[in-house]
């Protein structure tokens, strides 16, 4: 699994939560051409955002690279904030999937 890791930290929590939004509506939109396996976009206390794209093969995650990065550019151009990013590979990921375990029936069975 490869990632694509986007850190900003913005003056407040405000600043965060607009671009926050931001980013959430233009990334949702590219999960489809991009076939992310994962989107996570986070904010902290402070005013930190963070954004985690996950990818399944690394071709994937050049494309994205190479073709897409908007969204950046509109956000340097409407807000101030200290920008880190980087590309890596996961080492350990575990996420527990949601899902549910008991089934309800609601009537009688014929």
């Amino acid at each position: 699994m490869f990632a694509k890791v986007y850190q900003y930290k913005f003056p407040g929590v405000s600043e965060a939560k607009i671009a926050a939004g931001f980013c959430a509506d233009y990334l949702g939109k590219k999960i489809v051409e991009y076939d992310f396996e994962g989107l996570n976009i986070m904010i902290g206390k402070d005013g930190d955002l963070s954004i985690i794209i996950k990818f399944s093969t690394s071709p994937k995650l050049k494309k994205f690279e190479s073709t897409d990065s908007g969204f950046i550019s509109d956000l340097k151009n409407s807000f101030v904030f200290k920008e880190t990013q980087f590309a890596g590979v996961y080492v350990y990921n575990y996420e527990k999937e949601a899902t549910a375990d008991e089934l309800k029936l609601s009537g009688p069975i014929s």
